[in-house]
């Protein structure tokens, strides 16, 4: 086990799965409506366990196993979309944890965290797709989230056991101090990104297979169109 790394208490709020619901304006089922777990829930290699998702090929699984959205961004999609702000509560955009005190600036790629008996790594952002404008039937919420980098982030699972509500969130290791959720969506999203930081973060021990697999592609990308020019 990595030596423990000094950092501020964040304590879980609320846990979240399952809710497999119909999104209202056309019929299309999802897995963004999840129930609060009142007691504990077990956590597998591929997330908690009764957690449901519609479309596999772009939810779940091991490098998504567990979505965790923090708290805080709710307060900031409320002064943006007042309209909604009644529905935008925790478990609203289909996270499975829910804290205060951990966010995209102070969570970084790679880390990772003991909570209850379960052991987590942080594995990449969540992706918005329209599925959250279709979720609160507002135009431009997904782009929004996007574009603030409030977009929570994935774990998956070192260890398996069981996580309550009020479980510590420990942070046992950190594999880079550069690539915080945030930073990460600053190199990825850059109109003309610099090749040393997407190869950097490339690198990031943690990161997901698939980003890596992405990014190498943009990187060779870029160089070909930099060689031919």
């Amino acid at each position: 086990m990595p030596a423990q790394v000094p950092v501020g208490p964040s304590t879980i709020d609320a846990l979240f799965a399952g809710g497999i619901g119909l999104l209202t304006e056309e019929g299309h089922r999802s897995g963004i409506f999840k129930n609060r777990i009142a007691a504990h829930a077990k956590v597998l290699a591929d997330g908690i366990a009764g957690d449901e998702h519609v479309d596999r090929r772009v939810h779940g699984g091991p490098e998504k196993a567990v979505h965790h959205f923090a708290a805080e961004n709710y307060v900031l999609l409320a002064a943006a979309f007042p309209q909604i702000a009644d529905s935008l509560v925790p478990g609203s955009l289909g996270e499975n944890v829910s804290t205060h005190g951990m966010d995209e600036r102070s969570v970084h790629i790679g880390d990772v965290y003991r909570a209850g008996s379960v052991t987590l790594q942080v594995s990449q952002p969540r992706s918005p797709c329209w599925k959250i404008n279709h979720r609160f039937s507002v135009d431009g919420m997904s782009f929004h989230v996007a574009n603030e980098h409030i977009t929570g982030w994935y774990y998956r699972v070192l260890e398996g056991g069981v996580i309550r509500p009020g479980d510590s969130m420990v942070l046992l290791d950190r594999t880079t101090d550069r690539f915080s959720i945030d930073a990460f969506w600053t190199v990825q999203s850059a109109h003309s990104p610099q090749v040393e930081d997407m190869e950097a973060l490339i690198a990031v021990d943690g990161l997901a297979n698939d980003w890596k697999k992405r990014l190498t592609q943009r990187v060779s990308w870029i160089r070909e169109r930099r060689s031919a020019a």
